[in-house]
C-alpha cells in the first residue's frame, strides 16, 4: 500500500468538498472523482492520525457491494477507472482509493435500515421502547435482533454536526411520499440481501446506512459508500450474545477508547480536536478493517 493519506491535493481538479473521510473533485460538470482518504471520524470528529491502508480497504468494500448488489438499484459507478483523470504524478492518491462516479443530485436524508438494537436505537428504545417512531416489542436487550429490519432514516449534518434521526413521515414531508416509500423499500432489500450473505461469511451487519441521489431522469441511483465498516456496524458471528456490546470490526474500538480518554484531566467532550490516537489504537482499528475485508471476500 501506499503512504497513509491524511488529506489528498490534486492540481489537475478543482476540489468540491472535503467530507469526513472522502475529498471529492469535480470531473468536468458531470462526474465526481471520489478519493477515501485514511481518516477517521467518530462521533462526528474527525480525527488527527490517519489509520494507514483505511480508504484503500474502504474502497475494495465498497466496490464488491456494488457489484454484489448491482441487481437492486443502479449506482453511482461509471465504471471508467480513476486514474484516467488526473496527472501522473498525481496517482499514488488515487491509486486503489478512488472511484470515478456520476454527479447526482443528492437526497437530504441518509437511509437507515436496523436490524439489530445497537447504539443510540438502544439509547431510544430504553426510554421509549421505540426508534424514530418505530414501535419495538417490549423484552429487547442490547444487541437484539430485531423481528424484522427498521428502516429509521437521519439527516445528513454538515461537517462537524451530528445526524439527526428523523420519523418515516419527516423524510415523506422532505422528499415526497411516493421517492420515501421508494427509497425505504429499496434500502430494506439491499440490506437484507448483504445481511444474509455476510452471515454465510460469520460476520452479522447491524446496522447501516445509504446514501441516494436522482440522475438527470430522476433514477433513484444509489451513491457515495455502501456497507464499509465507516457506514455499517459488523460483528463477528462468535462471540456475540444478546445483553452486551458485541466485539467489532468497525470503528467501535475508537470509539471505546474515546469513551474512557482524558483531555486536561477530563473526559473529551466529543467536541473537535479529538485527544491523539495511539500508535496501539491505530494498529488495531487498521487491523479490523482489514479483516472484515478478507472474511467478506476469500
Amino acid at each position: 500500500m501506499d503512504a497513509a493519506l491524511l488529506n489528498s491535493s490534486l492540481h489537475s481538479l478543482p476540489l468540491m468538498a472535503r467530507g469526513k473521510v472522502r475529498d471529492n473533485y469535480a470531473v468536468g460538470t458531470d462526474r465526481i472523482l471520489m478519493i477515501a482518504s485514511d481518516r477517521l471520524s467518530a462521533f462526528d470528529v474527525v480525527m488527527g492520525e490517519p489509520i494507514p491502508g483505511k480508504g484503500e480497504l474502504l474502497t475494495r468494500m465498497a466496490l464488491f457491494w456494488f457489484a454484489r448488489l448491482g441487481h437492486v438499484v443502479p449506482n453511482h459507478l461509471t465504471g471508467e477507472a480513476p486514474e484516467s483523470v488526473v496527472a501522473a504524478d498525481e496517482l499514488p492518491q488515487v491509486r486503489g482509493r478512488a472511484m470515478l462516479v456520476k454527479r447526482l443530485k443528492p437526497l437530504p436524508v441518509e437511509a437507515v435500515v436496523r436490524g439489530y438494537l445497537a447504539g443510540s436505537g438502544w439509547k431510544e428504545y430504553q426510554e421509549s421502547q421505540s426508534v424514530c417512531g418505530e414501535q419495538l416489542p417490549a423484552g429487547l436487550k442490547n444487541a437484539s435482533k430485531l423481528p424484522q429490519p427498521i428502516f429509521t432514516p437521519a439527516t445528513k449534518a454538515e461537517m462537524g454536526e451530528h445526524d439527526e434521526n428523523i420519523s418515516f413521515e419527516q423524510m415523506a414531508q422532505q422528499i415526497g411520499r411516493p421517492l420515501a416509500e421508494k427509497v425505504r423499500a429499496v434500502s430494506i432489500h439491499l440490506y437484507e440481501e448483504a445481511a444474509a450473505f455476510a452471515l454465510t461469511k460469520g460476520i452479522i451487519i447491524a446496522d447501516t446506512k445509504f446514501e441516494f441521489g436522482l440522475d438527470e431522469q430522476g433514477t433513484l441511483t444509489l451513491m457515495d459508500e455502501v456497507l464499509t465498516p465507516d457506514s455499517s456496524r459488523y460483528w463477528p458471528v462468535e462471540g456475540y450474545r444478546e445483553g452486551a456490546n458485541p466485539a467489532s470490526y468497525d470503528k467501535q474500538f475508537v470509539r471505546d477508547w474515546l469513551e474512557q480518554a482524558l483531555v486536561n484531566g477530563a473526559p473529551w467532550s466529543k467536541t473537535a480536536p479529538a485527544p491523539r490516537l495511539p500508535d496501539e489504537v491505530i494498529t488495531r482499528t487498521a487491523e479490523k478493517y482489514r479483516e472484515a475485508l478478507t472474511r467478506l471476500t476469500s
